[in-house]
């Protein structure tokens, strides 16, 4: 494919390439003129901002500018008449989605990756993320996922080592894990509102804390007809929002349930598969038939990544058809349909198991072998897999620049040519997807195996590393994007703490010592773990209201900051007062002159 670098052809010496936008083979010259003007704005003299913005930041705005090009007049891209545009239509996404533009992605700072690189995980040694670092080049989203990764990594820490003597000491007495499962549900209330506090501490350090999104600009796969929006005045698609609730309830929601059945029917299956293990191991009882038992829980454990990397792709597709104008909800709506699927797909078995099979042994096998089979595939699949690649592309591309004779900067040339193969970072979705898995299995059901804890503890030390080692290397850098927290990603490990208070108080109540306290009257044993479970519930809520989401410091550094700012516009007011009442005299003289 022919490869052209005109950035290299510019007058200024100075000139750093920032982003880079690939075409096809072959784009006729007048696509390219026509969208070069489109967007290169004449730079005022004496306008020099390079100390003023990082690398990042820059970065960031080239893509939200070249995101809000829409077509105006044009009826379709000049020379490729065949590539209709209408007003209000995402240039960029109409040249993604004819061919014309293969990609758009941001280069790395060698240099400055390379500093990142020695602080970040070239050494392994127990210590603390350079958050800072990693927010400064990356961006806050990314930033606040390592934070919350590492974060939650810590917590998880007295989890293990409270499960550990459990697990060695009474590995058969269900009855004193009464204990364990009540710590853990103070444990997963107390530190989702540690986190808020500390979420707090570093957006307020970045300056991203009061961020604002209630006028968010209308996302690029946003289409409609272009109108004027009545709140900002500002032109824009429009869209009826009658369309997108009827595309959402008479497509999505029908699909969704359809999915969620077959995730049911296969579950079924796999079932079957322990059944036929276990008679087959009871017939023959030999050696090999005892590891054939775990068989049935890693195939569907293999199953179960599959199918929720499919659907992934399919709520992806559906939830850009509804065709949401704000980001923010195209992410809500996303993270709902995957959430809901990925709950069930993961937990529905390990909750028939307990409440209708009600076989703890089976559930603490089919939770280890579906936890550690998980960890396992997502660090082949996620970084070890894609490193590897990587790795032997890199070496072809030296190969072939080295064989070139070309009067270009040959480093420049070899690092957009090494980074355009590189894969597409695609956010923090997965990642954050994958820890909530990994709560939901530690806190749901870690009372019944409380070695849960410690293969989390163990995964998310190598997580670390290998999410920094796919970030920096295997793929290209992302566009940063400021952020004021996790998201709905709170909301949604709140949900999952508020579900394990429901699971662990049910198991308790079918624990054999609190059963030897009711041999009778079961009535009498369901009402008290009712009541015991609503007390709990009402503990959590007490807790996360009493514990502020920001720290104290903080929330006075914020009245003082909207002091500040009252006053400065009262003053502003007040300027403005005293002007009019200096014109008014001079008016006055004037009408009395006349």
């Amino acid at each position: 494919m022919k490869v052209t670098l005109s950035a290299l052809d510019t007058s200024e010496s100075s000139f750093t390439p920032l982003v880079v936008i690939e075409f096809a083979q072959d784009v006729k010259e007048e696509t390219k003129e026509w969208l070069k003007n489109r967007i290169i704005a004449p730079k005022k003299h004496g306008d020099n901002n390079d100390d003023f913005l990082t690398m990042a930041e820059c970065q960031f705005i080239i893509k939200h500018e070249l995101e809000n090009l829409r077509a105006k007049d044009e009826k379709m891209i000049p020379g490729y008449p065949q590539a209709k545009l209408y007003p209000g239509k995402s240039l960029l996404r109409r040249l993604l989605t004819s061919g014309i533009v293969i990609q758009v992605f941001p280069l790395h700072d060698n240099e400055a990756l390379k500093k990142l690189e020695d602080t970040w995980y070239t050494r392994f040694a127990l210590k603390y993320q350079p958050i800072d670092s990693i927010r400064g080049y990356f961006g806050e989203t990314i930033a606040l996922y390592f934070g919350f990764l590492e974060y939650f990594t810590f917590a998880l820490i007295p989890m293990a080592v409270i499960g550990l003597p459990y697990y060695l000491f009474v590995w058969e007495d269900y009855d004193k894990y009464v204990i364990f499962a009540s710590f853990n549900l103070i444990w997963s209330t107390v530190i989702l509102e540690v986190w808020k506090r500390g979420c707090a501490n570093m957006t307020y350090r970045w300056g991203t804390l009061l961020m604002k999104r209630k006028f968010e600009e209308p996302r690029p796969g946003f289409h409609g007809v272009l109108g004027i929006n009545s709140i900002t005045g500002k032109e824009e698609p429009l869209y009826p929002s009658y369309k997108r609730q009827m595309r959402i309830y008479l497509v999505s929601l029908p699909f969704v349930c359809l999915c969620l059945y077959f995730s049911l029917y296969v579950m079924m299956i796999y079932f079957d598969l322990e059944v036929w293990a276990l008679g087959l191991h009871e017939n023959s009882g030999s050696e090999w038939t005892s590891v054939l038992l775990y068989v049935p829980s890693i195939i569907y454990a293999i199953v179960i990544e599959i199918m929720n990397r499919l659907y992934r792709y399919a709520a992806e597709f559906l939830t850009s058809w509804e065709n949401h104008r704000l980001e923010s909800a195209y992410q809500n709506h996303l993270i709902l349909k995957v959430l809901v699927f990925n709950f069930l797909n993961c937990f529905a078995s390990l909750f028939y198991i307990a409440f209708v099979l009600k076989d703890m042994k089976l559930l603490r096998q089919s939770l280890a072998t579906l936890l550690i089979t998980s960890q396992i595939l997502n660090q082949i699949v996620e970084s070890l897999l894609p490193y590897w690649l990587q790795r032997k592309h890199g070496v072809r591309v030296k190969r072939k620049v080295q064989a070139l004779k070309v009067d270009i900067d040959a480093t420049l040339y070899e690092q957009v040519i090494l980074e355009k193969e590189m894969g597409t970072y695609l956010g923090t979705f997965d990642d954050y997807l994958e820890l909530f898995l990994q709560f939901g299995y530690v806190s749901l059901f870690s009372c019944v195996y409380p070695l849960a804890a410690a293969f989390a503890v163990l995964n998310n030390f190598t997580e670390v590393n290998s999410d920094a080692l796919k970030m920096c290397r295997v793929f290209k850098r992302p566009f940063s994007e400021p952020s004021a927290s996790i998201g709905v990603w709170q909301l949604a490990f709140e949900t999952m703490s508020v579900i394990s208070v429901v699971t662990n108080c049910a198991l308790i109540g079918m624990s054999p010592q609190v059963n030897a306290i009711f041999p009778e009257s079961k009535a009498d044993l369901i009402l008290i773990v009712v009541v015991v479970e609503h007390a709990l519930l009402a503990l959590k809520f007490i807790l996360a209201f009493a514990i502020p989401d920001k720290p104290r410091h903080i929330q006075m550094k914020l009245a003082r900051l909207e002091f500040e700012s009252l006053e400065a516009l009262k003053q502003q007011q007040m300027m403005l007062v005293t002007e009019n009442l200096k014109e008014e005299p001079k008016e006055s003289g004037k009408e009395k002159a006349t």
